[in-house]
């Protein structure tokens, strides 16, 4: 790297320890200026390289053993050290979050990044919050996915890390960039076909994941189940219904014969209602006509009553036993709208269609 008008100095100047002892004051002030230049542009340089290896192109963020193109930042937990927040993220795909990571700093890096070959702690609720990113996604409500049927709490940093342990972060959301990968029977990581079977990689009987073990609450418990429940047709699994039945009618977009995710109906991030049912439509129903979806329509589920919850999707074609009654969230389409559905509609029953 050059630099013009660097000054010189007589020979003399360079003698008796501190090369610049007799060095004119200037000329020392000068050569500071050059010297905080150049440091700056190394580390400007530095940061440059660290981009360069991780690409919301190639949907990965996680840095490896090349970071700092030799390897020589690979270990070290001061993100900071080289990288200077102003000058990251700069690209219109990280636009989104310049001004959080600005505003959280370095404890945000690792959540993304990957912990760099350190133990430093992989935060995501530090960003992932109702301040700072409400909306992706909402995970307020205690009762939530958090690996404990029993207990009612926040999801904490390791509870998201367990199923995205290596998401690209470019709001995009993609089965098998943005979802660890389970591997399916026989040990084979196969590729993810919609969001249900990333689900039934754990919730079945015979080949659960390290770590992750269940044991059965009671006979046919669905948390262990829904592998063998899903081949069934009284529920929305890979065999669904005819539409031919006395109660039959769906909301447009939903289609009998089309498979139902798991989370249409059960939110992972955070629900008021007990087992996870969804309690706002535009955190599930992903076939719902965006209107009526993004609303949102609010749903109550109280003692086996799910008639707020069915009736998001079912809409009866004939008037049969109330189906115009309002259930409570200003719809109306299913039957017996004040009793308990689940006395006769529960997962994984193989006696007739719906029952």
């Amino acid at each position: 790297m050059m630099f013009k008008n660097i000054p010189s100095f007589p020979r003399s100047h360079a003698l008796h320890g501190n090369v610049y002892m007799n060095a004119p004051r200037s000329a020392i002030q000068n050569i500071s200026s050059y010297i905080f230049i150049s440091i700056l542009l190394c580390l400007s340089l530095t940061s440059i390289t660290a981009q360069a290896e991780v690409s919301l192109k190639k949907n990965n963020l996680i840095l490896d053993k090349k970071h700092g193109d030799d390897g020589s930042a690979w270990g070290n937990p001061r993100c900071d050290a080289c990288h200077v927040r102003r000058n990251i993220h700069n690209s219109k795909a990280a636009e989104p979050i310049r001004d959080i990571v600005l505003y959280v700093g370095p404890e945000s890096c690792a959540g993304c990044h990957g912990q760099n070959g350190t133990k430093m702690p992989q935060k995501c609720t530090v960003c992932h919050n109702s301040t700072l990113l409400p909306a992706t996604p909402l995970i307020e409500d205690k009762r939530n996915h958090n690996f404990n049927v029993d207990k009612e709490k926040s999801l904490t940093d390791k509870n998201c890390l367990s199923c995205h342990d290596a998401s690209d972060m470019d709001g995009d959301f993609e089965l098998n960039v943005d979802l660890t990968h389970f591997k399916a029977r026989a040990g084979i990581d196969l590729p993810y076909k919609n969001h249900t079977e990333f689900c039934l990689r754990c919730h079945n009987k015979d080949q659960q994941q390290p770590g992750f073990e269940m044991d059965p609450r009671f006979p046919r418990d669905p948390l262990v189940t829904m592998a063998d429940n899903y081949k069934y047709i009284d529920k929305h699994g890979y065999v669904d219904g005819s539409g031919q039945r006395i109660y039959a009618g769906l909301r447009d977009d939903y289609e009998y014969g089309t498979l139902v995710e798991c989370t249409d109906c059960h939110a992972m991030h955070g629900t008021h209602n007990q087992k996870l049912i969804i309690d706002r439509t535009d955190i599930g129903a992903t076939l719902l006509e965006d209107d009526l979806r993004d609303k949102p329509v609010y749903i109550d589920v109280d003692n086996g009553d799910y008639a707020e919850h069915c009736v998001v999707c079912h809409k009866s074609k004939v008037d049969v036993e109330d189906t115009d009654e309002d259930t409570g969230n200003g719809m109306s389409g299913v039957h017996q709208v004040n009793g308990a559905c689940t006395d006769c509609h529960v997962h994984g029953m193989a006696v007739q269609t719906g029952l």
